[in-house]
């Protein structure tokens, strides 16, 4: 089984990283970092660089397809060589799945028409402008295709897919492996826990705060 995940120019380093570490324990699995071109991809901050060592070109059918999200998601939106290989690659996947804005690139691609999906909450709605169904649950499965809410739950997302593909006795063991066992120090993870001016900082000044 080949997992594809995808890299492009600013995409979130945890979008991409966190599926690999549990989609990549799948037994068997052969787990490739592809970009347009092969080589150092630099992620939203640009101090961190994940190696493609395929070009998508290269990847033409893999059984499992990973968008993560990241600022650079938007210049891809209309870029159609980017766009066809999403739709050829989803032609013959198994499962074809994103995380966080990851979705958007996938909906733009037309894959989520009339299906139900999700994204960071903040851009949560722009999934409508190309027929998908929003929904702010953290992992959605609908069909074959999986998408994850914003950045950490692609986690989540991953370890969903590992346990319909290995059982949940594997997805078990990778959970504990990792010791993910969140206790995070503050109960401000969505917008509904999180306090209202916090949640009105990150809405004006998103575009500072994410890239």
């Amino acid at each position: 089984m080949q997992v594809a995940i995808v890299l492009y120019d600013r995409f979130t380093a945890l979008d991409a990283v966190g599926p690999y570490e549990t989609l990549g324990r799948l037994p068997d699995a052969e787990t490739v970092f592809v970009a347009e071109r092969t080589g150092p991809v630099r992620n939203d901050t640009g101090n961190l660089a994940l190696t493609a060592d395929r070009a998508l070109a290269d990847v033409p059918n893999p059984d499992i397809v990973v968008v993560p999200g990241g600022p650079g998601q938007e210049s891809l939106m209309a870029h159609e060589p980017f766009l066809d290989w999403l739709r050829a690659a989803d032609a013959g996947s198994t499962w074809t799945t994103s995380v966080c804005t990851g979705s958007l690139l996938l909906a733009a691609a037309g894959l989520l028409r009339g299906r139900r999906a999700t994204s960071h909450w903040l851009t949560l709605e722009e999934l409508k402008r190309f027929g998908a169904e929003p929904t702010g649950e953290r992992v959605v499965t609908d069909g074959k295709y999986v998408t994850a809410a914003g950045v950490s739950a692609g986690i989540d997302m991953g370890l969903t897919l590992l346990g319909r593909i290995a059982g949940d006795d594997h997805a078990q063991l990778v959970q504990l492996a990792a010791e993910y066992d969140p206790q995070p120090p503050y109960d401000a993870g969505s917008p509904e826990k999180a306090p209202a001016h916090i949640v009105e900082l990150l809405r004006s000044h998103a575009d500072v705060i994410l890239t």
